[in-house]
Parts: C-alpha cells; sequence; structure tokens
C-alpha cells in the first residue's frame, strides 16, 4: 500500500475518531504528497512520498527551534505533537553504527584526511545512503568527527 493511501486510511480513523490532534498534520501530508504528485505529473514511488514526509518533519524540528527561542512552549508542544504523527509514515532512522561505516568508506576512498575535505566527503555519504531515512545534521556532525577527530 503506498503512502498515499496510508494517510487516507489514517484520515478516516481520525475522522472517525474526532482525533484533531492526528487529523491536522494528516491533512497536511496529503496535501503535500497531492502538490507533489501534481508538481511531478505521475504518482510518486515510495522513496519520493517518504522524502516529501521527511520534509514536513524537518520543517517541525526548525519550527521548534525558532518557538523555543521564541518561549512559546504552546506552540513547542503542537509541533512534537505533529512530528511524532508525521514519523509514523517514515521508516526508522538508520542505525548511527551503519552511517559511521558508510563515512569511513567515504572517507578511505576518498582519502580525506582534514575539515577541509568535509564537503567532498558529504557528497559522497549522501550519495551511497540515498533513499535511506537519514538525517543531513547527523550526517554532517558524524563526518565532522570522524575528519576532526573529536
Amino acid at each position: 500500500m503506498d503512502l498515499l493511501a496510508r494517510v487516507d486510511g489514517a484520515m478516516t480513523a481520525a475522522m472517525r475518531a474526532r482525533d484533531r490532534v492526528t487529523l491536522a498534520p494528516l491533512r497536511m501530508l496529503k496535501t503535500a504528497l497531492v502538490n507533489r504528485r501534481v508538481e511531478l505529473g505521475r504518482a510518486l514511488d515510495d522513496v519520493e512520498a517518504q522524502r516529501v514526509a521527511t520534509s514536513l518533519v524537518k520543517q517541525r524540528r526548525d519550527s521548534i527551534e525558532q518557538f523555543s527561542r521564541a518561549g512559546r512552549m504552546d506552540l513547542v508542544e503542537r509541533e512534537r505533537a505533529e512530528i511524532a504523527v508525521l514519523e509514523t509514515f517514515l521508516p526508522p532512522p538508520m542505525d548511527e553504527a551503519d552511517v559511521v561505516c558508510a563515512i569511513d568508506t567515504a572517507i578511505a576512498e576518498i582519502g580525506a584526511s582534514s575539515p577541509t575535505d568535509m564537503g567532498r566527503v558529504m557528497k559522497r555519504v549522501m550519495a551511497q545512503l540515498s533513499g535511506q531515512p537519514v538525517d543531513g545534521a547527523t550526517v554532517s556532525r558524524l563526518v565532522k568527527q570522524r575528519l576532526t577527530g573529536a
């Protein structure tokens, strides 16, 4: 079952249960998926649909950071609740050990030895992990650690 069908089913269940907290992010996800499908002019494959959901989660995390700085804890909690709903439609993130293994492989292939090589290593690692549920910020942090020896 594709992601859009799963979202439709979850929306139906949330409407029947009158669960507004769950329904709002589901509607947002469905809208984003349909908009992306219209942009491409074809049905989304699983990887493309996951990218849409991942981008929505990332947007929510950015909002949490901004709301926290502004002291708007009510909005932070709402965003966290939306993330919890959206993450149910994403595969679990890659294990950090697997990411480190990919980083080490990329460093060896490129022959990277200093933080100045970070861009090349990031490009190689992200290409290797394409289609995998991995956070770019986590990869960046780990690459930096590996190249600086910290």
